[in-house]
């Protein structure tokens, strides 16, 4: 699930708390960066495991939102000789998760992210951590200058070093939560011990935050979802539409005809009505854009490519063989990023395994980009999963 809808369902969500993985090491799941929210009445969204932290996680819920106070939970699957997780547990990684009621500062920085999102614009949150992680502070901005898209940067604090024009930022009487400390070690003795008595962390005068070597600061990037332009509104559309949702994509049905273009077979989708010249407008295609022709109309898809002809998209795909597009594209320009036949050749039948195709195909698409900003990388983790990436100092 995508932090777009995340922050939506932050919204209408009385009391819920927000999850977030801050430090991954060795193999999990999920990235470092990925966040899901959990409520008070038991409802989880999104996921940081295949289900092997999550109910643990839901039993801090009540204490955290009680308390108003952050949580740092460590999850250590990594000695090889550990039983204690039960056959839950395949990852046999290290996981970091903060733990955050979703109330007062956070709140509202959530609802402006969800409006940066609904607008198309990608998002910058920034949390600082102060007086030995008892102390955050939320920072967010839009991230729209080109040269941020294609870098990850590490925050400029370091530990002992000044913040900056940040901490003008942050008086005494600013309420910032406080900040508690949960450790779940990988052995019932290791969870003993860290929970009676004076830890050697603290007799180092050591935070396990500290140890754990969290940042001081960390920016996370996320992007709103990609727009899936359908042209069509045809039977076999209904379950490329759906899956595309599940792919995280927000999806956009335009067809000229009336009684297939209908919320009923398309719900909680984007549906545009009107021929090629009348939706083109309205559309307003964007370089981000993924476009899939399949109206099985060979004139209007012509009409369209036509029109399409000196626009910016990522993505297009055709329906249809060989042959059928090369007499669709005879005596046009070159079409940028095309894809016909459209999806990953499965050998795929019928409606329902093509649908799998495409989506399988525009997930590879938008994964490409995501590993080509990863390789320009120098410090952090590019996050395909959540459409954002993190970094630290």
């Amino acid at each position: 699930m995508e932090m777009h809808d995340l922050c939506a369902i932050a919204a209408r969500e009385p009391r819920c708390v927000l999850a977030t993985a801050v430090k991954v090491e060795g193999h999990a799941y999920r990235k470092q960066g990925v966040s899901m929210l959990l409520t008070e009445e038991g409802a989880m969204y999104g996921s940081i495991s295949p289900g092997c932290l999550e109910s643990d996680l839901q039993a801090r819920v009540d204490r955290v939102l009680a308390t108003q106070q952050l949580e740092f939970v460590e999850y250590d699957m990594r000695p090889e000789d550990d039983l204690s997780w039960g056959e839950t547990i395949g990852c046999g990684g290290l996981i970091i998760v903060l733990l955050e009621p979703v109330c007062g500062e956070l709140w509202s920085i959530l609802s402006r992210m969800h409006t940066y999102f609904q607008s198309g614009s990608a998002v910058e949150l920034t949390r600082s951590f102060y007086d030995q992680y008892t102390r955050i502070h939320y920072v967010i901005q839009p991230a729209e200058d080109a040269e941020s898209k294609t870098s990850l940067y590490p925050s400029p604090v370091a530990k002992g070093a000044s913040l900056g024009p940040i901490n003008t930022m942050i008086t005494e009487e600013t309420p910032i939560p406080r900040l508690s400390l949960v450790v779940i070690h990988s052995s019932e003795a290791d969870a003993t011990a860290s929970h009676s008595g004076e830890s050697n962390l603290q007799k180092d005068g050591l935070t396990e935050a500290e140890r754990w070597d969290v940042p001081l600061q960390i920016s996370a990037r996320y992007e709103p979802k990609p727009r899936l332009i359908i042209i069509g509104a045809g039977n076999d559309v209904i379950p490329v539409a759906r899956l595309g949702k599940s792919a995280g994509f927000h999806v956009v049905i335009a067809d000229w005809r009336e009684t297939l273009c209908t919320a009923e077979r398309f719900p909680g989708v984007e549906l545009v009505l009107g021929f090629p010249r009348e939706i083109m407008p309205v559309l307003d295609i964007q370089s981000g854009d993924y476009i899939v022709l399949m109206s099985h109309q060979f004139p209007r898809e012509r009409e369209f490519l036509e029109l399409l002809e000196d626009r910016n998209y990522a993505y297009l795909g055709i329906m249809g063989s060989r042959t059928r597009t090369a007499r669709l594209l005879n005596n046009l320009p070159p079409l940028k990023h095309l894809h016909s036949p459209v999806g990953l050749t499965i050998g795929a039948d019928g409606p329902e395994e093509i649908a799998i195709s495409i989506a399988a195909e525009l997930i590879a698409c938008k994964r490409a980009v995501v590993a080509a900003e990863r390789r320009n990388a120098q410090r952090g983790i590019a996050h395909a999963t959540d459409g954002h990436r993190a970094s630290g100092r």
